[in-house]
């Protein structure tokens, strides 16, 4: 993090930051870093305050939980961390009680800074965070409850000369700086190890994607994740450029806040652009300066509509994951692609694509033990081999958690591989796309149907405007039977005939979904992505759900209102879908 200080000095007076009506330059940002830095060297040796457990004083290198939203202030704490050598936890805003708890546990925080307009809801875990033995700080004025000190306040009282280098100077660039959980769709979530390597990779973000020290970058993301704070932060510190920071997204306020502060960057994730394009048209988005979309999770329907409707410009589709040690870059702009494997890409960034087994959940092997690489156009799960260059240092809270992202005796006896749990697919010109996550893709009539491919059939639709596809389980049916859920475009209705002959026409008879679910908009986390595990288990029955709901008849050749009757039927086997 020393960039920054080579940057005040270098462009002091230049915006660092935008967050509503506020700016900082790079000289500021500095200052307030070295405040914070200095309030929590002070910190050490502190007890808990009236009220609170006994807490051990900081140590070099413990840990400090940061609940916050996304704001400068988080920023000033986190970079201040790291200046006076403790390591920062960025904890999702949104967990409360057993997840909260879990979280901190597992990274072994000793202290947590809590946004005060969140202590409210927070106020029953309270004890059982003291129990623990944390000192509790809130990012603000908090004079409520006993034993929380406002830790900006005592930052504002200290000097804002720079601490002493030493501090944060680590033994190796591998060493552990940072943690950053894991989204937790199938589970609670798993404290990535960052690593100040994965730091120094993330500061040439910017620079790989074109933009340049004069650019001004949108950032509407959660700073708790990668792509907020790692991609979006510290890549724009890479090139020393101003980024407007939102605390939250609005499709409706998007480009007003394009024209008003000349944004020419706009970095994406999930269904964001989706959002963008499903708005109704408005003067602002008319001669914007937008000249470049740098993101992932971009499908190729949204891709073609934004680009036709906002253009000209840029979209550079990316991949990786937050304890990945492989990522694809979309250098060429090839709709739809994530990537592309050259020869010296792979060289540099090496992966393979390997055959994966849907029902066993394990890669296929061939006679010799060994994984077998996938064909051209072939799906296959994406690895990488853990090495010195592209390690993989796992998660905090046991061994137990990484065992399985690794892969044994990929290619040849003893080499070692991170598994993304991500499949992807190679076409004869090596470019790469996404095709789905394993727990995502299912299997039905003996085949693998990927959440994705039926997606995009659905899109194309002129009345549908979001899809989400997953599988729900028939009783009396093997595998899983794909389920769509739908929101119309307005001022459009549900055309079950025209559906039902579109799937029919583009998906082959095993990915047709078997039942639709229409609602008012689909259920997404706070990084933007679609909730299918909680879909999955909300199931079809009509009874329990208000949605209407539709089945396929197959013999008929139709989709039909899923009635109570129809339920039963299809349970007695009566129903062929």
């Amino acid at each position: 993090m020393s960039f920054r200080k080579w940057l005040a000095r270098q462009r002091p007076a230049h915006v660092f930051l935008i967050h509503g009506a506020r700016r900082f330059s790079y000289a500021e940002a500095e200052r307030q870093s070295n405040r914070a830095a200095r309030a929590f060297l002070r910190a050490r040796g502190w007890d808990a305050g009236p009220g609170g457990g006994a807490a051990a004083p900081l140590t070099p290198g413990a840990t400090v939980a940061l609940l916050l939203p996304a704001c400068p202030e988080f920023l000033w704490l986190w970079f201040g961390l790291a200046k006076a050598g403790l390591r920062a936890a960025f904890v999702p805003a949104a967990l409360r009680r057993g997840p909260l708890l879990h979280c901190l546990r597992s990274c072994g925080a000793r202290a947590l800074v809590l946004a005060p307009e969140l202590l409210e809801s927070l106020e029953p875990d309270l004890p059982a965070l003291r129990a623990m033995g944390l000192h509790l700080w809130a990012a603000g004025p908090e004079t409520r409850l006993a034993g929380i000190s406002d830790v900006l306040a005592e930052a504002s009282a200290e000097a804002d000369e720079p601490v002493p280098g030493y501090l944060s100077a680590p033994q190796s660039v591998m060493d552990t700086c940072l943690y950053i959980f894991t989204s937790g769709t199938t589970g609670l979530p798993k404290a990535a190890r960052i690593s100040h390597l994965k730091i120094l990779q993330c500061q040439g973000f910017y620079q790989l994607c074109g933009a340049h020290q004069e650019d001004v970058i949108y950032l509407a993301l959660p700073l708790y994740h990668m792509s907020g704070s790692l991609l979006g932060i510290v890549g724009c510190l890479g090139i020393g450029a101003t980024v407007v920071l939102k605390s939250k997204f609005s499709a409706g306020q998007f480009w007003d806040d394009c024209q008003q502060h000349g944004v020419t960057v706009f970095q994406y994730i999930g269904e964001l652009c989706r959002y963008l394009v499903n708005q109704p048209p408005s003067q602002a988005e008319r001669g914007h300066k937008v000249r470049l979309v740098v993101g992932s999770g971009l499908r190729p329907d949204t891709w073609e509509r934004f680009v036709r409707r906002f253009g000209p410009l840029q979209v550079l589709e990316t991949y990786g994951l937050t304890e990945g040690n492989v990522a694809t870059f979309n250098y060429t702009g090839q709709p739809g692609a994530v990537g592309r494997a050259s020869w010296l890409y792979k060289h540099v960034f090496p992966f393979s694509l390997i055959r994966y087994d849907v029902t066993t959940g394990e890669p296929v092997r061939d006679t010799q033990g060994h994984c077998v690489a996938t064909s051209p156009g072939e799906p296959g799960l994406l690895v990488a081999p853990v090495s010195q260059q592209s390690p993989f240092l796992g998660y905090a809270g046991g061994p137990e958690l990484d065992r399985g992202k690794l892969l044994k005796d990929v290619f040849r006896p003893g080499d070692v591989f991170f598994n993304t749990g991500d499949l992807l697919v190679c076409d004869d010109q090596g470019f790469l796309r996404f095709r789905d996550r394993t727990g995502d893709t299912f299997r039905w009539k003996g085949e693998n149907v990927a959440t994705t491919e039926v997606a995009e059939a659905l899109e194309s639709l002129d009345f549908v405007q979001e899809v989400n596809v997953y599988g729900v389980t028939v009783p009396g049916h093997e595998g899983r039977a794909g389920m769509a859920a739908l929101v119309l475009r307005p001022p459009h209705s549900l055309d079950l005939e025209q559906l039902y002959s579109h799937v029919s026409e583009n998906l082959p008879p095993y990915a047709w979904p078997r039942f639709l679910r229409l609602q008012e908009s689909l259920a997404t986390t706070e990084t933007f992505k679609q909730q299918k595990v909680r879909m999955t288990k909300e199931g079809f029955n009509p009874s329990a759900l208000s949605d209407p709901l539709y089945v396929l008849d197959r013999a008929g050749g139709a989709y039909l209102p899923l009635t109570p009757a129809r339920y039963s039927a299809l349970l007695a086997g009566d129903l062929r879908i």
